[in-house]
């Protein structure tokens, strides 16, 4: 990817810029490193994000948002005198088709949704044509982008070399070519914070949890233990017996008939998981994992709300969880293009509500009935051709003004 040469002379040249990066961040800490302000004087270690991701709490509603938003359709839309948007064909729409050389539009949303979740920003290098028109998008490893600002207040962006993306060595582009979605900027405007910031110590919780649920099982379900005597053993018999015992039932051995005598007594030292809460603590740290995410507890395996219809819940949870990243992503859109006033981006919600058959089509005969929609209208979200005479509303003849 060859960039302008207007643009390289600028980078080479603006060397005054001040590096804005957590060191100098009143109260900024990393998620990885530290999940709250003075976790490591306290020895608390909270595990790296690949790790966390394989506690199915964290990997669930990270998926589901993923999968959910990246399935969306975006389109460009027109907003005439009325205020009704209409779909319009457009060279800017060309990069919403397909984004770049590599992905396809689902999986580019994909990977702007991740990094958003999983980092708290997204960086989406813009490639112009001759025009300037943004012909293509690539996100950036948020990891390897750095907000500059200089003394002035202008904003740049250091991004190291990316092979994939384009880029040969590091550059620092203006604010104008990055494409930058953030959300949670806690403390500083320009740096987002995930999801994981606060619900990292329950995701190592939940993942700790089951590795040793899995070595407990392993272990025939039997849990390690203590042999007792009622009488004095000194030192050197003490050794012998622990050996013994570990060489001839401890690891594979697991399960053979053990003799004792001497008053010995084996004493389980475990304690079972239904003491333990084993169950429950999983189920809490599901809990507020979901709760960081916003993520409604019925769409990752919780109770369904008593009462409650299939399309209410699913406002609930576009409301609560998609509804902000959705939004924030179509205005980065609309900015990041240079879309008209009265253009806008707009992700097709269709795709995430979509109605039974039966219901789809009582819907729209209650419209076309009620004379909200022309018969064509209905037809057309049917994908049926139009018909003579259904551009207008239908309605009874003796209702008129």
């Amino acid at each position: 990817m060859k960039l302008p040469a207007v643009f390289v002379r600028l980078f080479r040249t603006k060397a005054a810029v001040a590096a804005m990066t957590p060191a100098n961040m009143s109260g900024w800490v990393s998620v990885l490193k530290e999940s709250f302000s003075g976790a490591w004087q306290a020895s608390i270690s909270v595990d790296a994000t690949r790790d966390v991701l394989a506690f199915s709490g964290v990997f669930s509603p990270l998926t589901l948002i993923m999968a959910d938003i990246s399935k969306l359709r975006a389109r460009l839309v027109e907003e005439d005198a009325d205020g009704i948007c209409t779909e319009i064909k457009s060279p800017l729409g060309a990069v919403l088709r397909r984004p770049n050389r590599y992905q396809n539009r689902i999986q580019f949303w994909a990977q702007w949704i991740l990094s958003k979740l999983l980092y708290g920003n997204t960086y989406a290098l813009k490639v112009r044509d001759q025009r300037g028109v943004v012909v293509q998008l690539y996100i950036l490893d948020p990891q390897r982008v750095t907000p500059l600002v200089t003394d002035d207040g202008d904003v740049y962006y250091q991004c190291a070399a990316d092979n994939l993306s384009g880029l040969r060595q590091q550059i620092t582009v203006p604010a104008s070519e990055i494409m930058h979605d953030r959300w949670n900027c806690l403390f500083h405007p320009l740096v987002g914070i995930p999801p994981l910031y606060s619900c990292a110590m329950s995701a190592t919780m939940g993942r700790k949890i089951q590795a040793n649920s899995g070595t407990f099982f392993q272990n025939m379900s039997r849990p390690s233990g203590m042999l007792t005597s009622p009488n004095k053993i000194d030192p050197e018999t003490a050794l012998r017996l622990k050996n013994s015992w570990e060489e001839n039932f401890g690891g594979d051995k697991i399960g053979r008939l053990a003799v004792a005598g001497d008053g010995l007594k084996y004493e389980a030292m475990t304690i079972p998981a239904e003491q333990a809460q084993l169950i429950e603590q999983l189920e809490w740290s599901a809990r507020d994992i979901a709760a960081a995410f916003h993520m409604p507890l019925f769409k990752v395996g919780g109770p369904i709300p008593p009462g409650g219809s299939v399309e209410a819940m699913q406002i609930q949870y576009y409301t609560d969880c998609l509804q902000t990243l959705i939004e924030s992503a179509e205005l980065c859109m609309d900015e990041g293009l240079g879309l008209r006033d009265n253009v806008y981006t707009e992700f097709d919600l269709d795709g995430l509500a979509r109605m039974d058959t039966a219901s789809q089509v009582k819907a729209l005969s209650d419209s076309v009935g009620g004379g909200w929609m022309a018969p064509n209208e209905a037809r057309r979200s049917r994908n049926l051709p139009p018909v003579k005479g259904g551009e207008s509303p239908m309605i009874q003849q003796q209702n008129y003004s």
